[in-house]
């Protein structure tokens, strides 16, 4: 049955076809009703997504979304729809030529450039186009970019601005060295997966019955790692990390995450007060776009690590927060920069400054997308899952067609052809903002 479902495939990677309509849907999840996402910046999160579908005519879709965390959604939606006039009447075989025309549309890119709302459209409609490519060729989107050729993969990334830290030539460099022993590392992904890590224990809404339940059950669902919200207040912080290290073990692996709560003297302060609880990395401790406090941080608290990356805008903020040794672990995200294009260039800065690649997936879908940017990376970039986890939150699965399967601690590796946007109709319809039935008596 794979093998026709393949061949029917790649008949339809083969034929012309059209992208004929676009829908859009502001897609909201009531999730601060149980303080679920909750942290120091963000206590009351509803988890949102700025969904889109595009249809081919010859009965094919592809499924994208930005995610946000509520109010600002319909916003963040709107801005896909702008995006209608480059996609309706092309096909998706070209996205290095088709995100680059996005990205460089002169009036839309004035909204940026290539940062905030726009941008993240721009992701959405990327994502959507590769969920696209990926089922006509009736693959999953880490194996189809796993087997591209290294020229095909360059051919995907903007170099603009990169140049003086990533030359095309380096990039090509990086993917053939990792040629030699692709299909073994593909064998590998589908026979053990890959390593997790979970936030659930950890938000700060939670009180200490809870983190302690729920830090009960990381250990006994195999993973190797979890992580805390921190940020809001000292004295509950070293409680709550008592009580972490309590269930866990003086040596298991428990990062932090203080969500840009800090300024740089005081991110310096409350890490050093949390030391002695041996913190695995602190993740986020000031803005985003504060490169050289990012830098400041990391060495005012070394040897403990620094995490950064969710919100970073794009590839050149990443380019100097890697020049300035700024970070020890990047962390992507699959729905704020520019899609799969500029994530494939952020894997390869990651890749040519030697730094590990650790992805957000705190919120709905992101799970489920970046599983497969990771094992693309491990597969044709990095070749290695030393020092290398997902972030995993038990949230949302449940509302996609093609749910995260995690076993023993570990992401298995996806088997159906896209991306694994796909959210289930019903879930569509019951959430959508504002005449969702959920939505209804809020």
């Amino acid at each position: 049955m794979t093998g026709e479902v393949t061949e029917a495939a790649n008949g339809a990677a083969a034929r012309t076809y059209r992208i004929v309509e676009m829908e859009t849907h502001d897609v909201r999840f009531p999730t601060s009703r149980e303080l679920d996402g909750s942290d120091a910046m963000n206590p009351d999160p509803d988890y949102s997504a700025a969904y889109v579908v595009l249809k081919t005519d010859d009965g094919f879709s592809g499924h994208g979304f930005a995610f946000t965390i509520g109010r600002g959604n319909d916003v963040q939606t709107g801005a896909i729809t702008a995006l209608r006039p480059h996609v309706i009447g092309r096909d998706a075989e070209d996205l290095g030529a088709l995100y680059k025309e996005m990205v460089n549309d002169s009036q839309l890119r004035w909204l940026g450039p290539e940062k905030g709302v726009m941008h993240m459209a721009i992701s959405a409609v990327v994502n959507a186009l590769w969920d696209l490519k990926a089922r006509r060729a009736g693959k999953p989107l880490w194996l189809l970019l796993s087997e591209m050729t290294p020229e095909e993969i360059v051919d995907l990334v903007d170099f603009r601005y990169l140049s003086d830290a990533l030359t095309p030539e380096q990039a090509l460099q990086i993917l053939r060295q990792a040629e030699d022993g692709k299909a073994e590392r593909i064998e590998t992904l589908r026979r053990e997966g890959f390593p997790a890590y979970t936030t659930s224990p950890g938000w700060l809404g939670y009180d200490d019955d809870k983190l302690r339940r729920l830090c009960k059950e990381a250990l006994d669902q195999g993973f190797g790692q979890i992580k805390l919200k921190v940020g809001a207040d000292l004295a509950d912080d070293v409680r709550r990390f008592r009580v972490a290290r309590e269930v866990c073990g003086p040596d298991y692996p428990i990062a932090i995450d203080a969500n840009q709560r800090w300024d740089v003297d005081s991110a310096i302060a409350w890490v050093r007060a949390l030391g002695e609880f041996n913190p695995h990395w602190v993740e986020e401790p000031t803005s985003p776009d504060d490169v050289l406090g990012h830098a400041a941080i990391a060495e005012g608290i070394r040897p403990i690590p620094v995490a950064t990356g969710e919100h970073v805008q794009n590839r050149i903020v990443f380019k100097q927060l890697l020049q300035a040794g700024a970070l020890s672990y990047l962390q992507i995200d699959a729905a704020r920069v520019g899609g799969v294009n500029e994530n494939i260039a952020i894997l390869l800065l990651a890749a040519r400054f030697g730094v590990p690649v650790c992805p957000h997936a705190g919120g709905v879908g992101l799970c489920e997308l970046v599983q497969h940017l990771s094992m693309f990376d491990y597969v044709a970039i990095s070749g290695s899952m030393e020092n290398r986890v997902i972030e995993y939150v038990d949230h949302l699965h449940e509302h996609f067609t093609d749910p995260v399967v995690i076993d023993n601690g570990r992401y298995r590796a996806p088997s159906a052809p896209g991306f694994s946007a796909e959210m289930r109709p019903e879930s569509i319809a019951a959430h959508r903002f504002p005449d969702g039935e959920v939505w209804k008596d809020a």
